[in-house]
């Protein structure tokens, strides 16, 4: 019997093992790869994905020539990054000569060329040995069920304040003023407190929220029991398994923040909700995912008009991969970490 490899399935830290190129920094995405423009945030000192998605609009959208709404006082002119085929990757990685793990001295030779010439790749997978590696149009795969937990725990533990969780701090606030022109946001000099965002529910709020969530139940074999991930002195939500967060991203967010949020973050959450929806269909065309490859730079720029820069990290850059995966992969069911962490 013989057996081909088609691709690979998992998570992103596993990407990094089987592609060789780092999935860490400021060159996490292994599409964009050097022309990212992610940047350090000088007072959380993380790596922010903030403004990375103006770039993949249509040339004449207006939210490119927007000074005040994305990083203050710029505007996107160029165009979204090219996506190398995979002869060109291989040449690329045998011109910088990089080794696989099982060669002698691979470790110290490949370490000393990654910091030498300031690139993503760390070394040469063996996967790159297969005859047809390199003609492949995915080889591996971006994982949509921990894009989509992680997208959801940001947005949640943002939205509910989760001490120690949010992405909204104060050292957030101060690279917000650094990066943003929002000065509704900025510390209030005589009280030396943060006002409340738009985006950060009241006490009331939260209390109502998690009992509807206490409350809640769901057909049998559709969802587990959420009431019981709900802690009702903290408002927080503690033990959601990664289908539970994929249940509530893309069938509760619209309806549990509807008459909580403004309505312009309600709009840019139910969109961002619908974009999975969408995505995870079992049935899709290649019309419905053009679609939703030209919608998802536009959703992320409006998530961008609300939360602040330190809310972006790679898992949610990474969402604008997705469509494109899907339109030359197929159904993400076949290729999500489902059917292996279940």
């Amino acid at each position: 019997m013989r057996a081909s490899l088609m691709w690979t399935i998992s998570d992103f830290p596993a990407y990094s093992m089987l592609s060789g190129w780092s999935t860490a920094g400021k060159l996490a995405c292994p599409y964009c790869m050097e022309n990212s423009d992610a940047f350090s945030l000088s007072k959380g000192g993380k790596t922010s994905w903030f403004d990375n998605y103006r770039k993949f609009l249509l040339m004449e959208h207006p939210f490119r020539r927007n000074k005040k709404a994305f990083r203050k006082g710029q505007t996107f002119l160029k165009g979204a990054p090219p996506i190398r085929s995979g002869v060109e990757i291989l040449e690329l990685i045998e011109n910088y000569g990089f080794k696989k793990v099982t060669e002698i001295d691979a470790d110290g030779i490949n370490a000393q060329i990654s910091k030498n010439c300031h690139c993503g790749w760390k070394k040469r997978s063996i996967f790159w040995d297969l005859p047809y590696w390199k003609t492949n149009l995915i080889r591996h795969n971006l994982d949509v069920m921990h894009i989509e937990k992680n997208l959801f725990d940001n947005i949640f533990n943002t939205i509910m304040n989760v001490e120690g969780k949010t992405k909204d701090n104060a050292k957030s606030r101060e690279d917000l003023k650094e990066f943003c022109s929002r000065p509704e946001l900025h510390r209030n000099e005589t009280t030396n407190k943060f006002p409340k965002a738009c985006y950060s529910l009241e006490k009331d709020a939260k209390e109502a929220l998690c009992k509807w969530l206490k409350e809640l139940r769901f057909p049998d074999g559709y969802a587990s029991n959420m009431g019981r991930c709900v802690d009702m002195k903290k408002h927080k939500l503690f033990g959601m398994k990664s289908h539970d967060c994929h249940v509530f991203m893309q069938r509760l967010i619209p309806i549990a923040f509807h008459e909580l949020l403004p309505g312009n973050v309600w709009q840019a959450l139910t969109e961002i909700s619908i974009f999975f929806k969408n995505l995870t269909s079992t049935v899709i065309t290649k019309e419905d995912m053009e679609h939703l490859e030209k919608d998802i730079p536009i959703i992320l720029c409006r998530l961008e008009r609300i939360f602040p820069p330190s809310f972006f990290d790679s898992m949610e850059h990474l969402s604008i991969h997705l469509a494109y995966e899907s339109m030359i992969a197929d159904p993400v069911q076949y290729r999500w970490m489902y059917p292996f962490e279940s």
